[in-house]
């Protein structure tokens, strides 16, 4: 028997946004382990806002929201507004009733400005790391660092003298230019760098993030952004290190690859206690000398070097998954600060994913 069809349902609905969610849907123990991060977080929160006034935007429910964004890739919060306005997924995980208006998008791009200055994504980030059920999960001892460029949301044509010099087409005639980060700055977000990934390849204007991993289950335990310039990778590396080493009490081994392959940089991981297992680079150069490496056998001789060697590798799963599935392949915010803070929730969310799978094996 055909069903009789009906344009609209009724006016009324019974059924609460949990009833409609799978009992087995992956965000259930995403959202469970959020939610009892932030219940620690209480206090801290606090801080942020005054007492008195009209309320404002549930920091609990703003963060949710955010690392929804992340999950599904959302290219700009205007859109996860909308989005939040007609999927009951998403109104559940941010804890939002059916009845509830979602937020104007000025208006929740200003409050997650309060949650950036108040350094909430570090310390949601070190809550969770210490959660009873992920901090047996971590590796005190070994850990792997790289970085990764992040394009800027700015145009090549953006990228004008500082003398205010130049053409008068808007920057729009730059081939054959000689064009330098000391001499030239983009008119649309001054932190971005002018910067080449490697020889042959077109230069970009872009951030640098870095991540710090540790090699029992590859999870990201730190993250930092900062100009993209050719040292930027070692001295990002040097400081997250040493934040570790000193967390740790004893030493630690850190993998890398051939681009951190230098004689300061391994120079000064071995001052601060950390034992550096970098990939040798023993490339040829142009005048067909073969490159000296700064690892010799004394590292390479152990069988740990190897194993750091083989675990390196999936720092690159946390950049992988972040540029395919989350927001930093291309940032949509402009100035370093607001760039880390993305970064950082980029971190947060793939251990999110993560962990309810291994707490579960």
């Amino acid at each position: 028997m055909r069903g009789a069809f009906a344009d609209q349902g009724g006016l009324f609905s019974y059924i609460s946004p949990e009833a409609r969610v799978p009992a087995d849907h992956p965000l259930r123990k995403i959202r469970e382990l959020v939610r009892d991060v932030l219940s620690g977080m209480n206090r801290d929160l606090g801080k942020l806002y005054a007492s008195e006034g009209r309320p404002s935007t549930p920091p609990e429910q703003l963060l949710s929201a955010l690392l929804l964004q992340v999950f599904y890739g959302i290219r700009s919060e205007r859109q996860l507004m909308e989005q939040l306005d007609y999927n009951l997924l998403y109104r559940w995980f941010v804890g939002l009733s059916p009845d509830d208006p979602v937020w104007n998008p000025t208006t929740f791009t200003k409050n997650r400005e309060r949650l950036q200055s108040g350094d909430v994504f570090t310390k949601f980030m070190t809550r969770l790391l210490n959660h009873p059920q992920v901090k047996p999960l971590l590796s005190d001892e070994h850990f792997s660092v790289d970085g990764t460029l992040i394009e800027a949301w700015a145009s090549q044509k953006s990228f004008r003298p500082k003398d205010g010099s130049g053409d008068d087409d808007d920057g729009a005639n730059f081939h054959g230019q000689k064009r330098r980060n000391d001499t030239h700055a983009s008119t649309s977000d001054p932190d971005s760098r002018l910067y080449r990934k490697a020889a042959g390849r077109e230069a970009r204007l872009c951030y640098m993030g870095h991540a710090t991993m540790e090699n029992r289950h590859g999870l990201a335990v730190a993250g930092k952004v900062t100009h993209a310039n050719g040292t930027a990778e070692r001295r990002a590396s040097e400081t997250m290190l040493k934040a570790r080493r000193k967390a740790a009490g004893r030493r630690i081994t850190a993998g890398e690859d051939k681009a951190y392959d230098t004689a300061d940089h391994v120079a000064n991981l071995r001052a601060i206690g950390v034992t550096p297992h970098v990939t040798q680079n023993q490339a040829v150069t142009k005048t067909g000398r073969t490159r000296n490496s700064a690892i010799d056998e004394r590292t390479t001789r152990h069988p740990g070097y190897g194993m750091s060697q083989s675990r390196r590798a999936m720092v690159e799963c946390i950049f992988g998954w972040g540029k395919q599935h989350g927001t930093m392949r291309k940032t949509k915010h402009r100035g370093i600060g607001r760039v880390a803070a993305n970064f950082l929730l980029n971190l947060i969310a793939y251990n999110l994913i993560r962990i309810p799978k291994m707490v579960a094996a």
